[in-house]
């Protein structure tokens, strides 16, 4: 069984930024995400997609209501909603990806599943 210094639980903002900290501290660092992709909630399915989204919202906005007085005419705009969430996961991918990248960069082992405590000793159920 592969010993660590460390396990953190959650790759939130929090869990991975602990990790990448305990890794640059020299200490041998495991991270436990339950999901496939790193980031937590806020990344995956909160703040980052809920912001790319209302990014696009607001350039649609601006297109309707605040181009013309820029000079710039646009005939009827209109929505692709598609296009909208296709943006949005590629934000969410590329923001997973600047993570798993920055794992692999500190050496930081990841473990997918749910994980517990024993007496001290981390072991992988």
């Amino acid at each position: 069984m592969e010993k660590f210094d460390v396990a953190i639980i959650g790759s939130g903002p929090g869990g991975y930024v602990a990790a990448i900290r305990c890794a640059q501290l020299g200490m041998k660092t495991a991270l436990i995400e339950k999901y496939p992709t790193l980031g937590g909630t806020c990344l995956n399915v909160g703040c980052i997609p809920s912001k790319a989204m209302l990014d696009s919202s607001e350039h649609y906005f601006n297109a309707v209501h605040t181009f013309e007085e820029h000079g710039i005419e646009i005939k009827a705009p209109k929505v692709n909603l598609k296009q909208m969430v296709e943006r949005k996961r590629g934000v969410v991918k590329m923001t997973c990806d600047g993570i798993n990248f920055l794992m692999k960069k500190n050496k930081i082992t990841v473990f997918q599943g749910h994980d517990r405590l024993q007496t001290g000793q981390f072991t992988r159920h």
